[in-house]
């Protein structure tokens, strides 16, 4: 049983379908997360979860990460940022599986330590185009997977094309985790850390939209069940 964060705004928690698709056809019953008013609920949450997804989503607040908002930073959602920091780190503390998707590999980094580029577009003088204009599903650039990571290992080869949809990226890694995946520009795309005592899987893409045309992206959710299921 799999929880997966939702977008929220002022009057409504909502999750695009290809999240929770995408968990149930690798063999996980998925699970929405709403904002909760209690926060033991959280707690509760990890007992009875035997996994979290972080999904997509708005731009985190940088005051997580010690920075002031600088030009270039995107609409945030303070409540989701607050909940969704203190799942990751109640997750990680019992040792539960954690995988996350775009705005999800910037929230657990800086749950666990690290900081993100607010902006890459303003803040990094050379990039690509990461928030692409093609259908969702479409690869639009090429990332490299660092040769013997899980993830390289997990589709076999050190060279992967993936679609776009941020701004924001990874800038310091958290310390309790690894860069094992880079745009051409160096912008982080995956970390991870994954052994006998965590599985933590996060990249930057939208795997979710391109199973239906790229079967491959399904080894992605697949693993992360796996996870849970080896430390149920």
């Amino acid at each position: 049983m799999v929880g997966i964060t939702c977008s929220v705004d002022e009057n409504s928690s909502k999750l695009n379908e290809t999240y929770y698709k995408a968990v149930e056809k690798a063999g996980a019953l998925p699970v929405m997360i709403p904002l909760y008013a209690d926060k033991q609920n959280l707690q509760r949450l990890a007992e009875i979860l035997d996994g979290i997804l972080f999904s997509g989503g708005f731009d985190l607040d940088p005051k997580w990460y010690d920075e002031q908002p600088r030009r270039g930073l995107g609409t945030i959602t303070p409540l989701r940022d607050e909940q969704e920091i203190e799942l990751c780190k109640v997750f990680f503390k019992v040792k539960k599986p954690i995988f996350g998707i775009c705005r999800g590999i910037q929230l657990i980094n800086v749950a666990l330590g690290g900081s993100l580029y607010q902006d890459i577009y303003s803040e990094c003088e050379s990039s690509l185009k990461h928030s692409q204009d093609a259908p969702d599903f479409y690869p639009t650039h090429k990332i490299h997977l660092q040769k013997d990571s899980f993830l390289q290992k997990l589709f076999g080869k050190e060279e992967l094309s993936v679609n776009s949809f941020h701004h924001q990226a990874v800038k310091k890694v958290s310390p309790l985790l690894k860069a094992v995946a880079h745009a051409q520009d160096k912008i982080v795309e995956a970390i991870e850390k994954v052994d006998d005592e965590a599985f933590i899987l996060a990249v930057q893409w939208h795997p979710e939209r391109m199973i239906e045309r790229y079967p491959e992206q399904l080894r992605l959710f697949e693993a992360f069940i796996e996870g849970c299921r080896r430390r149920k």
